[in-house]
């Protein structure tokens, strides 16, 4: 599914709002990071996790069940 993307729309999280937004700590995010179940991408020296990665994450979650 395509999204539109909107003039201030965010595009990318960081490791504590990832866990936030999928309820779970920073090392499942990482351990998700290092299974590449999620996109991890380097700005520097920060890691930011796209938001579409973690959106595709959850609809192959929701698919498997």
């Amino acid at each position: 599914m395509a999204h539109k993307e909107q003039v201030g729309e965010q595009l990318l999280d960081t490791i504590d709002g990832t866990a936030r937004r999928l309820g779970v700590g920073r090392s499942s995010v990482y351990q998700l990071i290092k299974d590449k179940q999620l996109e991890a991408v380097k700005i520097g020296r920060s890691v930011r996790i796209p938001i579409d990665s973690t959106i595709a994450l959850v609809q192959r979650l929701r698919g498997a069940a």
